[in-house]
């Protein structure tokens, strides 16, 4: 298989000065919800890559990808900036397991994200597995902004297909608001605030926990829910907590 593919940009959306979603046209191969791949571009005659999760769900096309600008940052500077029709470098292997074939099976799926790390739940909400497989999904999405509560057309569609079955739960920090809950997750599942809006209990009896954001994020929240007897969750141990750190330097 070839390191990279050449892609187009079929749109690049932009939902603020610094945070934009690129719809690419480009041959990969399959992937599941919930991985990566990387993109990039020929910047000072070298291709610059960085990783990028999937917005969009296996078998749907454009490929979508939700990023950030990075000041200084030498590909997001330029990625943000591209229009339709123009090239871009994709690489065609995804890689990742913040997936759903990781988890073991339980009655309620958390799903805690910061920023753009919303993009691989996405993936795997736009998939028909996690709607088999568990009782209530409860999607977090903790921005500092309100304006950054972004792709809810997709999110009020998954509230119109599932009814009950699923809860979105937002977090501003940065505002208030008279909808979203104003703090850190981490905090919110110590108080109870967070259980209490999504009118389930967090517990290692009946949770599987996915976290993706960033690393302080994933630190303290996987610390809170440790408290509580929840563990990380792995293939020789199974446990209730899957996480990723975004942290993806995409600068």
């Amino acid at each position: 298989m070839a390191k990279w593919v050449e892609g187009v940009v079929v749109n690049n959306r932009r939902w603020t000065d610094t945070l934009h979603s690129l719809q690419i046209d480009a041959q990969v191969a399959p992937f599941e919800a919930g991985q990566f791949t990387k993109l990039a571009l020929k910047i000072g005659g070298e291709l610059v890559a960085r990783p990028y999760s999937f917005v969009n769900a296996p078998q749907r096309s454009p490929l979508e990808f939700y990023l950030i600008t990075v000041p200084g940052g030498p590909l997001s500077e330029r990625l943000v900036t591209l229009k339709t029709d123009e090239p871009i470098w994709v690489a065609p292997k995804a890689a990742g397991f913040l997936t759903l074939a990781e988890l073991p099976d339980a009655e309620n799926l958390w799903m805690l994200s910061t920023g753009t790390a919303i993009g691989p739940f996405l993936s795997i909400l736009h998939t028909g597995e996690p709607w088999r497989r568990f009782k209530k999904i409860i999607l977090v999405h903790a921005v500092r902004t309100a304006a950054e509560l972004t792709y809810q057309a997709e999110i009020q569609q998954l509230h119109k297909k599932y009814g009950e079955q699923f809860v979105m739960v937002p977090f501003v920090s940065r505002e208030d608001t008279d909808y979203a809950i104003k703090g850190r997750v981490p905090a919110a599942i110590q108080d109870g605030s967070l259980e209490q809006r999504a009118g389930a209990a967090l517990t290692a009896e009946h949770s599987q926990v996915m976290i993706c954001g960033n690393p302080s994020m994933v630190e303290d929240t996987s610390g809170v829910l440790q408290e509580r007897g929840l563990k990380k969750n792995q293939r020789r141990d199974p446990g209730q907590i899957t996480a990723e750190n975004y942290w993806k330097l995409s600068g």
